[in-house]
């Protein structure tokens, strides 16, 4: 069999993953994982990758990693980046990537033909991409070339990096990070709602690096009505990584003069299929996306069709920000992956709103599931005076993906 025979679906992985692996391909892997890591939040629908590129004599020649909006790709980063000599140091080199490198046309050429048009020896990937569109086919269409391909390095590193995209492209609907802020006694605002802030100055920088690595706010109109949040990222550096934001406003009652809509991305809002139409069109002409969704047995839109909208748009990652009411359906809905919870010193009382509502009769069941699908402690650190805790789900996270 020649060497541009067809590679079979079995040696797309058992193959791949038994070439052998050298000390100095964990050492570079791990330079891809940590450039992928500047595209998080910012890679639009695509997954952030990184792609490190080897001369055949050991020296490290470029990098990159999936740009702005997804363009360019990290593979085309990195090798865009060479001048006439590292394109010749290049000829017989190795190439770092942390996804497979895509084999179909899309916004940008298919990477595999670019990899391979580089004249690499080698590829090592630390994960197979389980998109229907690749799965396989961008490491068989390389080895077909006669290029030797290592899968499965550094893979449940990599998957941290990769896990909101391995997420939806499983379950069709973003990985949703709730975060709460509250008290000590779990409470996030008095009864009055007279607004003040419960953590200090570092943690709320935190939550604004949360929000710049983000594809998504979700809020509630209550929050919005009560706090009128501009739910962007205000760090120094960062304040072009605002994302866009999704808000559950059932009867549209956005004002127009929301300080949410200074975003530079238009405002969706869920509402119910019974919005009023003069609502519809008042905020239309204001900018806003309309998106009527089922109501949910709580007279909320349902969301699990909210969820699904956002992944047909190619949201990864949503971040929820939102008030009791909001909160208490994602968890009831069962729809949170991961809390962030943020905790300050203070006491409110048992008079203040509780972080977490009550649990109505028709959610029972869903709150019954997490006997199995418990929130586990994951990492504690303490930034400024305030406690972050965050929790996951054990099953929110890749265990299906290839390595």
């Amino acid at each position: 069999m020649s060497k541009k025979s067809l590679v079979s679906k079995a040696a797309k992985t058992q193959g791949f993953r038994s070439n052998p692996v050298f000390p100095e391909d964990t050492r570079w892997m791990r330079s891809a994982i940590m450039v992928a890591k500047r595209g998080i939040g910012r890679s639009g629908v695509n997954p952030p990758v990184g792609c490190v590129l080897i001369g055949a004599g050991g020296q490290l020649l470029a990098s990159g990693h999936t740009g702005a909006g997804g363009v360019p790709h990290a593979e085309s980063a990195a090798l865009e980046s060479l001048d006439d000599a590292g394109r010749i140091a290049l000829q017989g080199g190795t190439a770092y990537v942390t996804l497979e490198p895509c084999a179909h046309h899309g916004k940008t050429p298919p990477c595999a033909d670019a990899l391979i048009a580089a004249g690499i020896a080698r590829l090592v990937v630390a994960l197979q991409d389980p998109d229907p569109r690749v799965n396989g086919n961008g490491l068989a269409q390389i080895a077909n070339e006669g290029i030797i391909v290592c899968l499965g390095v550094e893979a449940a590193l990599a998957s941290e990096t990769l896990k909101y995209f391995i997420h939806k492209i499983h379950n069709d609907k973003p990985y949703c990070s709730l975060k709460i802020a509250a008290s000590i006694d779990g409470r996030i605002a008095l009864s009055n709602r007279k607004k003040h802030w419960l953590t200090g100055l570092k943690m709320r920088r935190y939550v604004h690096l949360l929000r710049s690595q983000a594809d998504a706010i979700i809020t509630g109109i209550g929050t919005v009505l009560a706090d009128d949040p501009q739910l962007n990222c205000r760090n120094e550096g960062l304040e072009n990584d605002s994302p866009p934001i999704f808000i559950f406003d059932r009867l549209l009652r956005l004002p127009t003069t929301a300080a949410v809509l200074q975003s530079p991305y238009p405002v969706t809002l869920f509402c119910s299929e019974a919005a009023p139409e003069m609502r519809r069109r008042v905020l239309g002409d204001a900018g806003c996306v309309i998106a009527p969704l089922p109501d949910d047995s709580d007279g909320r839109p349902d969301i699990s069709a909210a969820l699904r909208y956002m992944g047909m748009r190619g949201i990864n990652h949503a971040l929820v920000e939102a008030g009791t009411g909001l909160v208490t359906s994602f968890l009831a809905a069962d729809a949170a992956d991961c809390l962030y919870w943020t905790q300050s010193d203070h006491i409110l009382g048992g008079d203040a709103l509780p972080a977490v509502g009550q649990f109505t009769f028709q959610t029972i069941n869903a709150v019954a599931i997490f006997a199995e699908n418990r929130y586990i402690q994951t990492h504690y650190q303490a930034i400024g005076g305030d406690r972050l805790i965050i929790l996951q789900k054990p099953n929110a996270n890749t265990g299906r993906t290839q390595a």
